[in-house]
């Protein structure tokens, strides 16, 4: 009788554990959308956005201002084409520029805003000429590694040239 009872408690808080960590799960992707839904739509054109998804957040000075919507490659230029949503409330420059960035080491991308000097307000519709294409950071110990490799085949060659 005694384990029956021991049983069902043991039962019950497992069930309270799953529902507290559903109804947690359910109230941070609620959250995630950071915006008020007013929204205004301008493009980025970026040659290498890396591992960038749509609605990835938009951040000015560390704070959330938009969601990427989506990504498209522009069939002219090779580029990727990046509309993004920013906040009715958050006004930018027409000379803003737009980077890829990443949180953290390994984190995800996301793009930071940078406010310029123009008096002129970013318009709908309008593109952001300043950008700043993602740091790949596969491409990056690519190069590392070929310069590596240069410079010890360039200093066993002027080695053995000169004896």
């Amino acid at each position: 009788m005694k384990k029956s009872i021991l049983e069902f408690w043991v039962g019950l808080f497992v069930l309270l554990g799953v529902v507290a960590v559903g109804f947690l799960a359910f109230r941070v992707a609620g959250s995630a959308s950071g915006t008020s839904g007013q929204s205004y739509t301008v493009y980025a054109d970026f040659s290498d956005i890396g591992g960038l998804k749509a609605n990835a957040p938009i951040k000015s000075a560390g704070v959330l201002v938009g969601r990427v919507g989506s990504i498209t490659l522009d069939p002219n230029s090779y580029q990727a084409k990046v509309s993004l949503n920013i906040d009715s409330k958050y006004t930018f420059s027409s000379d803003v520029s737009a980077q890829i960035l990443t949180s953290g080491l390994l984190g995800e991308q996301y793009i930071g805003l940078q406010q310029g000097g123009d008096t002129d307000n970013l318009a709908a519709g309008d593109t952001i000429s300043v950008t700043s294409s993602a740091l790949v950071l596969e491409n990056l110990i690519g190069k590392f590694m070929t310069s590596f490799a240069e410079k010890n085949a360039g200093g066993d060659n002027t080695e053995s040239a000169g004896q």
